[in-house]
């Protein structure tokens, strides 16, 4: 990729022609990622299975011989962030009470927590709790996008918000944290309820007529069932890993 002049610096591999043997190998073909290290040397650390690739790098998918390890693909239902606007978001937590960073004053309050969005600070706010919790419940019902990830680190006092394209997020059910009187979850509960289940099931004996009303994957996401995670907001979550570790959490309440 580059011009004839420079061929010396080009590189190659930037355009590739779509694999199309079968309908899986295509799949495989679009979530595959690549390491750009030379393939000729025999290094093997580049090459080893990570504890960070959990859950978003397939552990198993990788060529034989000279590629191996450097080619990986993407999980099942992994996921690259395509990116949205933070202007609203922003807006947003003005409304709710942040300081805009011209007007904060450090002496004034300086134990605020800080907020930052895709790395800059934008501003500082009193009562970060309910500001935190306010942004979750806008994800969680659809009126922030689904890929934004929300992340407080309470020790350092800051609240980081990314909406910024290029983060791997992978697909987690939801549990819920309080008892909500609006829809009768209990604490503990999966956002995955019976209902759902049961419309999914009735949608595939019978799908309906206009696309526009199926419920399907997206729909799971806008009822709050299912929320993506990024890497770095899955390092303060706390994620169950089997359903005995969700039954011991509610004999906990």
């Amino acid at each position: 990729w580059g011009d004839q002049k420079k061929a010396m610096s080009s590189t190659a591999g930037v355009s590739q022609v779509l694999n199309r043997y079968t309908f899986a190998s295509t799949l495989s073909h679009l979530r595959r990622t690549n390491t750009p290290i030379g393939r000729d040397g025999k290094l093997a650390k580049p090459r080893q299975l990570h504890n960070t690739h959990w859950g978003l790098v397939c552990p198993a998918e990788t060529p034989e011989g000279q590629a191996c390890g450097l080619v990986k693909n993407l999980s099942l239902m992994c996921y690259v962030s395509v990116g949205s606007p933070a202007e609203p978001l922003i807006d947003f937590m003005i409304n709710r009470g942040m300081e805009v960073i011209e007007e904060y004053e450090p002496l004034r309050y300086p134990h605020a927590t800080k907020i930052f969005v895709n790395g800059t600070w934008v501003g500082v706010h009193q009562d970060p709790k309910h500001l935190v919790d306010q942004v979750f419940e806008t994800r969680r019902k659809s009126y922030l996008q689904y890929e934004v990830s929300l992340i407080r680190e309470i020790r350092d006092q800051e609240f980081k918000i990314f909406s910024d394209a290029g983060r791997v997020m992978r697909p987690v059910f939801t549990v819920q944290e309080k008892d909500d009187p609006e829809t009768g979850l209990e604490k503990g509960q999966l956002g995955l309820t019976k209902d759902l289940v049961n419309k999914l099931a009735q949608e595939q004996a019978d799908p309906p007529e206009d696309p526009e009303m199926k419920m399907g994957w997206e729909g799971l996401i806008k009822a709050g069932a299912i929320e993506y995670l990024d890497a770095e907001e899955e390092e303060t979550s706390m994620i169950c890993m089997t359903p005995e570790d969700l039954e011991l959490y509610r004999l906990q309440k």
